[in-house]
């Protein structure tokens, strides 16, 4: 069906408002230099837990979870996500997709069938490869500016957020970004602390780096102002 890299068996902070399990899916399509799952980066690479396991775990917990969770990785990449998702949907869960929009043309099939989705924006548009380890030529922004626009349109409830990596990140850049989201019609942003990873893929940035953006009120006022609710998350 499709492949699994893990399986968190219960959460209540990936899915809004619902008790929910995290299906981690395989493979991801970027490079971003915070990634804390680089062995979910290859789509290729075998697993232990199928997807069968999976199910036969929703069985066995659908009177005590409400919601299930893809996640990843990048959960577009795998072929059969939509069947999955509705093979967990006849079980009686709500769904929920962690997704960094990469992929919109796989997002537009899902979008009927999801109750919540969590949209991962990398950085400023404007130095998107940069913040998500991607070639320009690619142009990942224009993707995700596709997918943002697909999932306002289809009035699915989402949050977007960013993970602030001082090596990629400046205030501005995270500024113009969010100026961008607010004027699109995003209710909901949320900012992310960067966790030190170790991946070897960059340098670690100092403590004082990665505080600095939580301690500046003026920067965070900003933010909160351009959203109906801001969100703050720190390690």
């Amino acid at each position: 069906m499709i492949k699994i890299g893990g399986l968190l068996p219960f959460t209540m902070i990936d899915f809004p408002g619902e008790l929910a399990a995290v299906v981690f899916c395989q493979g991801c399509l970027l490079n971003c230099p915070y990634c804390h799952n680089p062995e979910l980066k290859s789509l290729s690479d075998s697993t232990q837990t199928t997807w069968s396991d999976v199910i036969s775990f929703l069985k066995k917990r659908q009177k005590l979870l409400r919601g299930v969770v893809f996640s990843g990785g990048e959960p577009l990449l795998q072929k059969n996500l939509h069947q999955a998702v509705l093979e967990v949907k006849s079980l009686g869960f709500k769904v929920a997709l962690h997704t960094s929009g990469a992929l919109p043309e796989a997002l537009g099939k899902l979008l009927q069938d999801l109750s919540w989705i969590g949209l991962d924006i990398k950085g400023s548009f404007s130095k998107y490869h940069k913040a998500s380890g991607t070639k320009v030529e690619l142009n990942i922004a224009a993707s995700v500016q596709k997918s943002l626009d697909m999932i306002l349109s289809a009035g699915v409830p989402f949050e977007a957020r960013t993970t602030t990596d001082p090596r990629v990140l400046t205030k501005e850049d995270i500024l113009e970004m969010a100026s961008y989201l607010s004027q699109k019609g995003v209710k909901t942003y949320a900012l992310q602390e960067y966790r030190p990873c170790n991946n070897g893929r960059m340098p670690e940035p100092s403590m004082e780096a990665i505080s600095a953006f939580y301690l500046d009120k003026i920067f965070l006022k900003k933010l909160e102002d351009l959203f109906d609710s801001f969100i703050i998350r720190r390690a």
